[in-house]
């Protein structure tokens, strides 16, 4: 994992990207940050008008996830074309960061924000705030670079434990959000609809 560790110019264009992806965002009218008109830190209480627009909230345990799977996925391409001749593996943070600043920008467009609310646990969900999406793509950042230092069990360990706690403390995680996303199951919605922590 450590030939993939980013140098100057690889964290340079990361940098470019997020900061690329900020201006789409603000150019889609997206609010710079919680329309309350404040900043938190934490923000822990899923159904209200504060989700998502904050700097963490109980989604950004599930973007430092997709930081370790992208990690590992870098890893395993990164096997896969040094027997091919190699390639410049550490680029491998700026396209982790472009596909986050991908998900993103989608992520707050109409017509998947409507997707969440039909489909998901996050009803009544309006998009992220830029502050909230330029998080999480840190966020994202930070669980790669870690799994860069990580032993692959240890990685592994960690982002099952960081499903389990989010799935106990508000019944929704990344696996049962990408589920929902993709395959809504009506008894997984009524489910998570019941929760305490929902409401």
């Amino acid at each position: 994992m450590s030939r993939l560790m980013p140098h100057r110019a690889a964290i340079l264009t990361s940098l470019a990207i997020a900061a690329a992806a900020v201006a789409v965002l603000l150019a889609m009218g997206r609010p710079p940050i919680c329309t309350c008109g404040h900043v938190e830190l934490w923000h822990g209480k899923v159904q209200s008008a504060g989700n998502s627009q904050h700097i963490a909230d109980w989604y950004a345990p599930s973007h430092f996830t997709h930081g370790l799977i992208m990690a590992g996925v870098a890893w395993l391409l990164w096997r896969k074309w040094r027997l091919l001749g190699g390639r410049p593996a550490r680029w491998a943070l700026p396209i982790a960061v472009a596909v986050e600043a991908a998900w993103e920008i989608s992520e707050n467009t109409p017509a998947v924000i409507q997707r969440y609310r039909e489909a998901t646990a996050a009803f009544g969900y309006s998009g992220d705030s830029v502050l909230n999406s330029a998080a999480d793509i840190g966020w994202m950042a930070l669980g790669f670079l870690l799994a860069l230092k990580l032993p692959w069990r240890a990685s592994l360990a960690l982002g099952v434990f960081l499903e389990l706690l989010a799935l106990w403390a508000i019944r929704d995680n990344l696996t049962l959000n990408v589920l929902m996303l993709l395959y809504p199951i009506e008894a997984v919605r009524d489910w998570q609809a019941a929760g305490g922590a929902l409401g």
